[in-house]
């Protein structure tokens, strides 16, 4: 019996193993032969489904999606196969056919995932790898993109798909019209070079944690549950000179093609230059890189169309760290805004010299960078619903050897009442250097005492309205005349206005003043605070935003205003007389006037100018 079982399991396992080779290579020759007639019929198979493109909008077709076979008879092509049957790369047939973006944006993906690897190699520990920055949809995702396994290929398909990458390039023309920013290829040394050099650029921080992850820092962990499962970093205030420079790399309206911008791009890294050299070095090694930087840009023919004024750049510190007066050692930072080809150039700071007609103040990166739309309007929703039941709070640190600081005042004010959080930001007991701290104590202040800094304004003004908290300024200089694109020009709508002079000769009280805002209005400027989320924030460099715009989209489309203004004659751009005619002129440029205006006293004192400097 043994034997016969032993047998019927060895002809069972034969027939099995018979009936499965069969089908094998059954399957085999079939798939192949199909395989080989699909390639007949469409080389380099399309990935995009003829149904889905003309669904798409203009800006989710990356390059990839537009891929074309180079085998098309009588069909030119957006891109070409690379030697060797290597990846598809453009072809200078590209720029005749005018899809100069198309192929701007994949050697932007290119030299972006190079760079990560350059500077993340610079470091130790372990790497991740850079991921395709431009992906396939796959089906189901935002777009229905689906693969060619998934579609029915026909002759029609074939010729559907060509009409509609006609379509999409037309209506992402025409959607970018008016918005094309040009990007000049600095060399190295202008940007790439300083942060291989991170260790270098300040002697009071570690700006290599700072300038990780594009510019936005390290992960911040929610300890205290203060912020949102995704997006938060220990962003520092003078990064914005790289998050900016990533985030023109994912800008929807690229172009390789100088003559059809609006605008041109100069990715110099001007922060993080002269923070290496603000302490402890002469006048010519803190201008050296600007004075090579102009006259880099000078012999350029982009340059010569307008004599740079439809440049602009962005320096990611305050005005006056460009505006060095004399070549005394003695003075502060460098002259980059005082150069003459700069004085052409638009630039773009945190904080800007109100009497000056081509710096822009644009807001200070906050620690909230999200990657969806989504994920802004889930914080914007839980700012709503939070108990303050602090109706106000101050966090700064006393300023002894300031006489015009008001700061010692707002200390006693909130130490003195029951209803403020002081949070001490003094040097040897600092709680304002975890940021969990600051922003667990804005979300649970309904306002926040913003008054000047080491300048007129504050980082803190932007954390704190992120947290949907009311922001109290004590002089115009700290928001009002500073971030004309990014805040309404009504302030009362979004803030309280108490004039410092009265704080310093004591005849206001702010608790005060606070209580007697009514609580309809209160909770109205507090929703207006948290509207204006978006516009205060900068997404994270490394994706895109859908339908909001965040403060990147609104200083491009500001400086592409600017710039348009000029070319109609609408707006003098260039060098002014003298600091004195500067200051005369502060309302026009600034607000548009020429009336007599509210701020006129803080301005037009004799000694406004200099004060402003001592500060």
């Amino acid at each position: 019996m043994e034997k016969l079982n032993g047998k019927c399991r060895s002809h069972f396992c034969f027939v099995v193993l018979s009936v499965s080779l069969f089908w094998f290579f059954f399957y085999y020759s079939h798939s192949s032969t199909l395989a080989r007639s699909i390639q007949s019929i469409v080389p380099y198979s399309y990935v995009i489904a003829s149904s889905r493109v003309d669904s798409l909008p203009p800006e989710s077709i990356g390059p990839r999606t537009l891929a074309r076979s180079p085998n098309d008879a009588g069909k030119k092509s957006f891109r070409s196969a690379a030697p060797n049957g290597g990846p598809e790369s453009c072809t200078p047939q590209t720029a005749q056919l005018g899809k100069n973006d198309v192929c701007l944006q994949e050697s932007m993906n290119r030299a972006s995932a190079a760079e990560d690897h350059e500077v993340e190699n610079s470091n130790s520990g372990p790497k991740k790898p850079i991921k395709d920055r431009n992906p396939v949809r796959a089906n189901g995702d935002a777009g229905g993109v689906r693969t060619h396994d998934q579609l029915p290929v026909t002759n029609q398909t074939v010729d559907d798909l060509r009409v509609s990458e006609k379509r999409s390039v037309k209506l992402r023309r025409e959607s970018c019209s008016g918005r094309y920013i040009y990007v000049h290829r600095l060399p190295n040394r202008f940007n790439m070079d300083m942060l291989k050099q991170c260790q270098t650029l300040s002697i009071w921080t570690d700006m290599c944690r700072f300038t990780s992850n594009g510019g936005l820092g390290p992960m911040l962990r929610d300890k205290d549950r203060v912020f949102s499962k995704k997006g938060w970093y220990a962003t520092d205030q003078f990064s914005l000179d790289v998050i900016f420079n990533r985030r023109m790399r994912q800008y929807r309206c690229l172009t390789d093609n100088s003559s059809e911008a609006s605008a041109i791009f100069v990715p110099f890294f001007a922060g993080l230059d002269v923070a290496r050299y603000l302490w402890g070095y002469n006048v010519s090694v803190r201008d050296s890189a600007a004075l090579d930087l102009m006259n880099w840009l000078a012999a350029r023919p982009e340059w010569k169309k307008m004599g740079g004024r439809d440049h602009f750049l962005v320096a990611g510190r305050i005005a006056w760290d460009f505006r060095r007066l004399t070549d005394e050692e003695s003075d502060w930072g460098s002259k980059l805004l005082l150069l003459p080809e700069a004085r052409n150039m638009t630039i773009l700071v945190i904080e800007s010299n109100p009497w000056s007609n081509n710096d822009y103040s644009i807001p200070y990166p906050t620690y909230f960078h999200p990657s969806k739309d989504s994920e802004v309007f889930s914080w914007q929703s839980r700012m709503r619903k939070l108990n303050r039941p602090w109706l106000f709070s101050f966090a700064g640190a006393p300023r002894p050897n300031m006489t015009a600081s008001i700061r010692n005042n707002l200390i006693r004010h909130c130490q003195a009442s029951r209803r403020c959080w002081f949070l001490d930001c003094d040097t040897w007991k600092d709680e304002c250097r975890t940021p969990s701290n600051v922003m667990k104590m804005f979300q649970r202040s309904i306002f926040c005492l913003q008054p000047p800094g080491d300048s007129y304004t504050r980082r803190s003004t932007f954390d704190s309205m992120l947290a949907g908290c009311i922001p109290v300024f004590f002089h115009p200089g700290s928001a009002y005349v500073q971030y004309r694109w990014h805040l309404p020009k009504n302030h009362s709508n979004y803030s309280v206005f108490i004039p410092e002079r009265e704080v310093r000769q004591g005849k206001t009280s702010i608790e005060r003043t606070l209580l007697e805002i009514p609580e309809e209005r209160v909770r109205t400027m507090r929703e207006t605070v948290i509207g204006l989320i978006p516009r205060l924030i900068y997404a994270d460099p490394r994706s895109r935003l859908g339908k909001l715009e965040d403060a990147f989209d609104i200083a491009v489309r500001g400086v592409i205003e600017n710039v348009n203004k000029v070319r109609k004659g609408r707006r003098k751009s260039g060098p002014t007389e003298d600091f004195t005619e500067e200051q005369r002129k502060w309302k026009n440029d600034l607000m548009g006037i020429e009336e007599d205006d509210e701020w006129d006293s803080y301005f037009t004192a004799p000694d406004t100018a200099e004060r402003y400097l001592s500060l």
